[in-house]
């Protein structure tokens, strides 16, 4: 019986004592946006709808950009 009491308390901080998150490798390198074009050429049926979601996505962040600096240039006075 007092091996048992013994057991039991050596189980616990074992279960307690191991890290499994610091011993895991993040193989995730991909960015998000590589994964949406490997998507965007990929066979799957309206994945081309992906690839033209990011274009029209590139195209407003270049607009806001574009109407950033004119905003920026006509305030620099």
């Amino acid at each position: 019986m007092k091996s048992i009491l013994w057991l039991v308390p050596l189980c616990i901080l074992g279960a307690c004592g191991s890290n499994k998150s610091g011993q895991t490798v993040n193989r995730d390198t991909l960015t998000e946006r590589q994964k949406d074009s490997i998507l965007a050429n990929s066979k799957i049926p309206n994945a081309r709808a992906v690839g033209r979601a990011m274009n029209a996505a590139d195209s407003m962040s270049a607009r806001i950009r574009s109407s950033d600096t004119v905003a920026r240039d006509t305030t620099e006075f």
